[in-house]
């Protein structure tokens, strides 16, 4: 893949991957912005209200004709997190020109449309329609209360709320159900607009066409596109260290069949110059893969839980564990997986463990090559710290990561807070006084 990166105007960057292995061609355009609870349900909000209707599509409807008469193109809105930064947008794919019978300009129609719905929305004096934003928000407001419903998910929320009450990531991808029930149309048009204008944006495109073209066909669409003083200091907060001694302790109860135990750690020193791939082995080896130490010894030779893995919100600078498992067995297999870790730090890794995680990270990464939107994230993430790495300059990387890294990443940890969800009607954290 032919990988290029440029500034098409203040604040806004492309980076394209230029390749004829994929069928559709891929777009994403995404604002970044910095998490926060006052912002973070209106973030989530806005791209599924522009994606109702435009100036010259007025509706859904008129916006699913368009995209028929594009062979079947489609054009959603997203919202994601990457450490403390959430990103609005939209996504797009569509048939590459090359496989259709005559050339369509597919990807300057799909760009033109993208940047429709970003700079001109359906409107009424200058305001973003307020059935619109009261039917997206209601939505909203059902994916927020939802999210109960998917207990391991949840679990690893909750705990990440509790461990860092202070820090933005505690705001959640989507805010809350309070912060989402008081958007008025007035207030999410005066962020749209402020938004537009101040916002970083990241641009990504994967497909046969040449950088010049894509360049053009987003710098037309996105012509008028506000950019007054660009935010510049949007970023992660990465606190090295735990807020306590010992881990906190927390408690939900829920009617639940099952427990579920989310255990977080601060990485610690490690996060001074992380080194990527150092980290995503010590991960596989501690959890997060199928040869794992917690797979192997706390799932399968202890059988105390349901299933148990690890994983790293490196931006972050946090490791968490998710486990299911029996209420009768929640202490054990809490000090069970500390075992784990513990043995990490003292260097019990075999050579067979070792390479099992490397190879488990070298997969993941090359198969990413056949993903565009696995790609699109993977740059995202990328681009958002500051680096060009490619998976496969990780892949490749992991090849010289040591038994010695790995331990020392260990030992770097430090565990914050220890999360329980229970059966029953006691008293949960949130109910304390």
């Amino acid at each position: 893949m032919e990988y290029t990166r440029e500034e098409l105007m203040p604040g806004v960057w492309l980076t394209a991957l230029r390749t004829e292995k994929f069928k559709t061609g891929t777009l994403t355009l995404s604002l970044l912005s910095q998490l926060d609870a006052s912002t973070a349900s209106m973030h989530a909000l806005i791209p599924s209200v522009l994606r109702r209707g435009t100036v010259s599509l007025p509706d859904m409807e008129s916006i699913a004709s368009r995209l028929d008469t594009l062979y079947g193109a489609q054009a959603e809105a997203s919202v994601r997190r990457v450490g403390e930064v959430q990103c609005s947008g939209f996504a797009a794919t569509f048939p590459e020109d090359r496989l259709l019978p005559e050339r369509a300009g597919l990807l300057k129609s799909v760009s033109s449309l993208l940047g429709e719905l970003l700079l001109r929305p359906n409107t009424r004096g200058g305001l973003l329609l307020p059935d619109y934003v009261n039917s997206e928000r209601d939505k909203l407001i059902e994916r927020i209360r939802a999210q109960k419903n998917d207990k391991d998910s949840y679990a690893v929320q909750r705990l990440v709320q509790l461990m860092c009450p202070c820090e933005a990531v505690s705001a959640g991808t989507l805010g809350t159900e309070e912060s989402a029930e008081a958007i008025h149309y007035t207030k999410l048009t005066r962020r749209w607009r402020e938004l537009t204008a101040t916002a970083p944006v990241e641009l990504f495109y994967c497909g046969s066409e040449a950088f010049g073209a894509v360049a053009d066909a987003l710098t037309d669409a996105l012509t008028g596109l506000p950019r007054g003083e660009i935010d510049g200091d949007i970023g992660t907060d990465v606190r090295m260290n735990s807020m306590e001694e010992s881990p906190r302790e927390f408690t939900d109860f829920m009617d639940v069949t099952q427990g579920k135990l989310a255990m977080g750690w601060r990485l610690g020193d490690s996060m001074a110059e992380p080194d990527i791939p150092a980290l995503l082995v010590f991960n596989a080896v501690f959890g997060g893969s199928v040869t794992s130490k917690l797979f192997m010894n706390v799932r399968e030779r202890l059988q105390l839980c349901y299933y148990a893995s690890s994983g790293l919100d490196w931006q972050k600078g946090l490791l968490i564990v998710s486990s299911g498992v029996a209420f009768d067995k929640l202490g054990a297999a809490r000090d069970e997986i500390f075992a784990q870790l513990e043995a990490i730090k003292r260097g019990e890794v075999s050579s067979q463990e070792l390479e099992a995680a490397r190879l488990s990270v070298r997969n993941r990464y090359a198969s990413m090559g056949d993903d565009p939107f696995a790609l699109e994230s993977h740059y995202l993430s990328m681009n958002i710290a500051g680096s060009d790495a490619s998976p496969e300059d990780i892949a490749a990387a992991c090849d010289g990561v040591t038994l010695e890294s790995v331990v020392r990443i260990a030992q770097c940890t430090e565990c914050d807070a220890i999360y329980y969800l229970k059966a029953g009607e006691g008293e949960s954290d949130d109910d304390k006084a």
